[in-house]
């Protein structure tokens, strides 16, 4: 394992963040909020675990051994060993442990070759971002992040996607992914990718779903229960979860008999039937 010499570099500081963020308007931002903030990611927490300056692969099996979850992996055997680049899409239940998770398990068996396409808000973790390809759909950088992202798909690594966007929400009584976006069926199909289905079973608590169908009902733009999702986490700690790796789906599957989004739809139901 390769410590960095400034492990101070690797830590979160909400300040710092929020102030990157904010702009000009950071300075409205009254103290409290971000004192509220850094407990409510448990900051502190995150950083001892950071200064151990773990990296890439290290870092996301670090955080596993970390919180004491344990993994159930079935269907390593369909893993490909082809030596071709594949998409790894999955459902996101969690919005956190299932992504550092299929980081360790897949990242491990493909000896680093993995790139994940994230929210770019996740570069600020220095720890993970040499795993990540970072998307950014608003603004100015939209434009940047599509180009990232054609280019990751191009490369000869493995691509993780969560197709939803965000984590499962509780639908009709059930946790359940919103509908995943088309964007893993053109890409794959472009590069010629076949698609490997990853089914991970597990769930927040009852409380994140409530903020999650308030911030709904109120229509509200920013992902007030994207703020909660490290406190998950930290309740997670000796969670034991459960992953299914299905069959690869030969990427020639996506044809013009459906759309892309049908496709997408497609593989979003058949990862729940794995």
């Amino acid at each position: 394992m390769t410590v960095p010499t400034n492990t101070a570099a690797m830590e979160i500081d909400i300040e710092q963040i929020v102030r990157q963020r904010a702009g000009k308007n950071a300075r409205w931002i009254p103290r409290f909020v971000t004192n509220w903030l850094k407990r409510t990611i448990h900051q502190d927490f995150i950083n001892t675990y950071l200064r151990q300056g773990r990296e890439g692969v290290d870092f996301c099996e670090g955080v596993i051994d970390y919180l004491g979850v344990t993994l159930n992996v079935e269907g390593k055997e369909n893993l490909p060993v082809d030596g071709r680049a594949y998409t790894f899409v999955s459902n996101h239940p969690l919005g956190a442990i299932d992504g550092v998770a299929l980081g360790g398990i897949l990242g491990r068996h493909y000896d680093s070759k993995v790139k994940y396409l994230v929210n770019d808000l996740l570069m600020n973790l220095k720890g993970l971002a040499p795993l990540c390809v970072p998307i950014n759909k608003l603004g100015s950088q939209s434009r940047a992040s599509a180009e990232q992202a054609e280019k990751a798909f191009a490369s000869d690594n493995h691509i993780i996607m969560f197709p939803a966007g965000l984590c499962s929400r509780l639908i009709d009584g059930e946790i359940h992914d919103i509908p995943w976006s088309k964007s893993f069926i053109k890409r794959s199909v472009k590069a010629k990718r076949d698609v490997v289905p990853i089914h991970f079973i597990g769930q927040n608590s009852p409380r994140f779903y409530r903020i999650a169908r308030w911030c709904k009902r109120l229509h509200l733009k920013f992902n007030i229960a994207m703020l909660y999702l490290p406190d998950e986490m930290y309740r997670s700690r000796g969670n034991n979860y459960t992953v299914r790796i299905g069959k690869p789906i030969p990427y020639q599957t996506f044809d013009r008999t459906h759309t892309a989004d049908e496709w997408a739809l497609w593989v979003e139901d058949q990862v729940y039937k794995i």
